[in-house]
């Protein structure tokens, strides 16, 4: 029995010793004196709060980037904007109000800031840790690099608190309403970048104010926010100075038509029943100035099996083009190209041939006008990437440059740095820009650079399945820009649906288990304004 009691204190001994030890010994046990703003912005929940060790998590300090710049004169007075990614790589940023001391410092500076005793607060919409003096900035370095950080609008706007104080790019800016040669910054201005439309506020003192309004352009500037009446944040973004405007050009260029639409994988056979919608911003008469538009299949036995070293003219099972030579089209009105059979859903479905169809014919016993060999599918059902393009006139050669162009996935053999570069040239559209509007580097082809977005295969797709990629977008003819840019509505089509379904706007229900409906959809078409 003693024993027994003996060897059960060595065992309970044991782990205590072992656990004195190991907190004797933990190598992180000393917390950090810097809190990252993430943290610092999540303790204020509607009311002021005391900054104390206590609710810093044992933190006293922060350690930051600058990026306010007052010699611009635009930026809230008094007002220290700093940043930093130091939680979860999650970039955030705080004001500081310090008064005139706030210009002694720039954009690139490294400082560290005690904030212990101060009060984190909402003033004039804009968090703050108010009762800082300015001894207790420390500047660490200078000239630090802080990467372009491209935001679209329509984030800021859903979420103002997560980019208040942080410095972000609206890339490929424009003004809404197009602005008149005389327009200049000072007030408030709408700026839209292709996702939304966001408040650029300039100062009638800023030394920039009465710079004249660019046709199109990278706005580099601090989201700050004002309390709507609702007593809601209302983002707007505010330029430092001159520099932050980053001109990308002063005409306006308007494809004549738009890629709106297509069927890829029909209810049935494909030979002959794929089709692609386009919607025409102007009047047009083919005859007089003709268009050619090319698809691109990079299925695994697409022939020939290496990068497209002709770009869109690659041919054979590669790339295969129509030619529109006859015909007319109105302004806002959808028209066709594609297999002779004109049905909506392979065989047995709709007919759609009263619709505007500008080209067709068989292209599974036809080879395309000038390349192309006839084939049952112009667009991939593998999971490969396939692209569809529509160019100006009817010559397509290595360096032709389409009007409008789309892609589906991302497979395949696509592009090919060099040199030299091989690819597919792409047009400046909602997806793709010819120049880079952060590096202004060239990018012509898709998949270089930052051309990489593309639309995806329906997730949940099965072959025959009848989905049709409707596009939602809006096109202003008038600020010549994509103002909402398109998004794919998977639009499953049945044998009896009609024309109406991908030309206007369509309304799919839900319904339970019970046959009770739950939910409406609405797919609207892409329109232009």
């Amino acid at each position: 029995m003693k024993k027994i009691i003996f060897y059960s204190l060595i065992l309970l001994a044991v782990p205590l010793f072992w656990l004195g030890c190991k907190k004797s010994n933990y190598p992180g046990g000393t917390i950090s004196s810097y809190i990252p703003i993430f943290d610092l912005r999540s303790l204020y929940k509607g009311s002021d709060v005391t900054l104390s060790t206590d609710n810093m998590f044992g933190s006293t300090s922060l350690a930051a980037v600058v990026i306010s710049d007052h010699s611009g004169k635009n930026l809230p007075a008094g007002l220290l904007i700093v940043q930093d990614k130091r939680r979860l790589s999650e970039l955030r940023g705080i004001a500081i109000p310090i008064g005139a001391d706030a210009a002694k410092y720039v954009p690139g500076d490294s400082v560290t800031i005690n904030i212990e005793g101060g009060v984190l607060k909402r003033v004039d919409g804009i968090l703050q840790v108010t009762g800082i003096s300015p001894n207790k900035i420390e500047k660490k370095a200078s000239k630090l690099i802080i990467p372009p950080n491209k935001v679209p609008s329509s984030f800021i706007l859903a979420n103002p608190d997560k980019y208040e104080s942080t410095l972000v790019a609206i890339v490929k800016g424009g003004f809404d309403p197009l602005p008149a040669p005389t327009d200049v910054l000072q007030g408030d201005k709408m700026v839209n970048d292709g996702f939304d439309n966001i408040t650029l506020h300039t100062e009638a003192s800023a030394t920039f104010a009465d710079r004249t309004l660019p046709i199109s352009a990278n706005f580099y500037g601090i989201v700050f926010n004002t309390v709507g009446a609702n007593g809601q944040l209302k983002p707007q973004h505010r330029l430092r100075t001159a520099a932050d405007i980053a001109i990308l050009s002063s005409t306006i260029e308007i494809p004549d038509a738009i890629i709106t639409g297509w069927i890829a994988d029909p209810m049935g056979t494909d030979a002959n029943n794929e089709y692609i919608q386009f919607l025409a911003t102007r009047d047009i008469n083919f005859a007089t100035t003709p268009f050619s538009v090319v698809t691109t299949n990079n299925a695994g036995a697409s022939t020939p099996q290496i990068y497209p070293t002709s770009g869109w003219a690659l041919g054979d099972l590669r790339t295969y083009k129509f030619n529109l030579t006859s015909g007319t089209v109105s302004k806002g009105q959808f028209f066709y190209v594609g297999g002779s059979n004109k049905l909506i859903n392979s065989t047995g479905s709709t007919s759609i041939a009263a619709s505007k169809w500008i080209r067709s014919f068989n292209y599974s016993t036809t080879n395309g006008d000038g390349f192309g060999t006839k084939t049952s599918n112009l667009l991939a059902n593998s999971g490969n990437a396939y692209g569809i393009a529509i160019f100006q006139g009817t010559t397509v050669d290595v360096n032709t440059k389409p009007i409008d162009v789309v892609f589906v996935a991302t497979g395949g053999q696509l592009y090919q740095a060099g040199p030299p570069e091989a690819g597919y040239r792409i047009a400046n559209t909602d997806f793709y820009d010819v120049i880079n509007p952060i590096t202004l580097a060239p990018q012509p082809f898709y998949r270089a650079g930052s051309n990489t977005l593309n639309f995806a295969y329906h997730p949940n797709a099965v072959a025959d399945q009848g989905y049709y990629y409707k596009l939602g977008g809006i096109y202003s003819v008038t600020l010549g820009k994509w103002v909402k840019a398109r998004s794919a509505n998977y639009l499953q089509l049945s044998k009896t649906s009609t024309i109406a379904a991908i030309e206007q706007e369509h309304y799919v229900q839900t319904v339970d288990g019970s046959g009770n409906a739950v939910k409406t959809d609405t797919i609207p078409p892409t329109r232009i304004k």
